[in-house]
């Protein structure tokens, strides 16, 4: 049996940053991956040329202290990435307006812009509320933008996304993702007509070459990693963490689906199998993706609120890095569906989108999306600090049931660290 002090399962961005962290402390660690390759759900392939992004789009950007000095001890900036300027779109009834919506409510009918425009000057005289004061999603999108602007852009564009009623996610999980208006700003960028600037992503960084993948094969080089292994059976015994009666370790670091452990997890005591089981009903749903060819644009996202169409965003990954497209031919992008979206339904969605997409390849992720529902949080939490009292740990998108962006799953590896993991 191969032993080790740290045994991290999954070799997507979170397993890989842990990993990567341990490696340079010298400490005594072991990397497993159940697919034949890192990279989780950042995963990229060159098919005919085009770059394809299996899931999404994923780009690199943080407001994160410390998540950027790491970042970029690791990559050169000036000669492997490139600095981009985020281009995104709304396409409403055949028409392209601007991102985000209430900035370019002036492109929008007389009629919508005048009903939307009252029900923001009611909610700002009314005053803002505390955004964690709302019960829910929609309760929070209706008392923020109006019943207007909920109906007519963020509820169908959110319901695509996350195929859920919206009063059921919990408010809390979306804590520093939600979107904040401003209204004075509001008003002025519908007068002045000016782009918006300030969102997170207005500005994003992005490998020159074979996009995620390349950050995904950087932070593996060199590492302790071995591939094609899927943890099926977990068992503590004896102080250590026993894996595929093949691995142990004193510390366990899990980044995997949190749902399975009910099943994997061998000789639990009775209230921590009662705190698995309580998990295993957690909400999520896959992606559906289509590498396109298409015509040249200069947006890099198009959100495709209407219901005319089952995709619910445009990736334009060409626009990304010259490198993201055959050295002849036409650009590439990514076009998005929620859930398990037949290749047949998703050819026949092009045809009702703009740039005459032509379809190259496919993929379908079964978990992406993670959903949290008013008492996952706590239930999660519970969990969490049971397990760690066995030095058995949670990281991850899929094991903290966060939906994490590339940054937050490295700080989430940073903070464990940071908070003196051991065996």
């Amino acid at each position: 049996m191969q032993h080790s002090q740290y045994l991290i399962i999954g070799a997507g961005i979170s397993g890989l940053s842990m990993a990567r962290m341990l490696h340079e402390q010298s400490k005594d660690y072991l990397l497993l991956e159940k697919s034949d390759r890192p990279g989780g759900l950042v995963k990229c392939d060159v098919i005919d040329g085009h770059l394809f992004h299996r899931v999404g789009g994923h780009v690199f950007n943080t407001k994160i202290p410390a998540v950027k000095d790491w970042f970029w001890a690791h990559f050169n900036r000036e000669e492997e990435f490139l600095q981009t300027e985020r281009q995104a779109g709304i396409r409403m009834d055949e028409k392209t307006i601007g991102y985000p919506i209430e900035n370019y409510l002036y492109m929008l009918p007389e009629e919508l812009i005048r009903s939307i425009f009252g029900e923001l000057a009611t909610l700002s005289a009314n005053g803002k509320k505390d955004p964690m004061s709302y019960d829910n999603f929609e309760a929070f999108l209706r008392g923020n933008f109006g019943d207007t602007l909920y109906k007519l852009y963020f509820e169908p564009f959110n319901r695509k996304i996350w195929q859920t009623d919206l009063s059921t996610i919990a408010l809390p999980w979306l804590e520093g993702k939600l979107p904040m208006p401003d209204y004075k700003e509001i008003i002025l960028s519908n007068v002045l007509r000016k782009e918006e600037k300030n969102m997170v992503h207005s500005r994003f960084f992005y490998p020159r070459k074979n996009g995620s993948q390349f950050i995904a094969n950087r932070l593996a080089e060199g590492l302790k990693l071995i591939t094609g292994v899927e943890a099926d059976s977990i068992e503590h015994k004896e102080s250590r963490w026993i894996v595929n009666s093949a691995y142990s370790a004193d510390v366990l670091i899990f980044t995997g689906d949190l749902r399975r452990l009910a099943e994997i997890m061998k000789n639990n005591s009775g209230s921590l199998q009662s705190q698995l089981e309580g998990v295993q009903s957690l909400k999520s749903h896959g992606t559906s993706t289509l590498l396109c060819e298409t015509d040249t644009t200069p947006l890099s996202w198009l959100y495709l609120p209407n219901s005319n169409t089952p995709a619910h965003r445009i990736i334009f990954t060409g626009n990304f890095s010259p490198k993201n497209n055959p050295p002849e031919g036409r650009r590439s992008c990514t076009v998005e569906f929620s859930g398990n979206t037949s290749v047949k339904e998703m050819r026949n969605a092009l045809k009702k989108l703009p740039f005459n997409l032509n379809h190259v390849a496919d993929n379908y992720e079964p978990n992406s999306y993670v959903i949290q529902r008013n008492g996952d949080r706590e239930r999660i939490a519970a969990l969490k600090s049971s397990l760690a009292k066995q030095h058995f740990y949670l990281v991850g998108r899929f094991a903290e049931w966060e939906y994490h962006n590339m940054d937050k799953a490295m700080e989430s590896g940073m903070v464990l660290l940071g908070d003196g993991v051991r065996g």
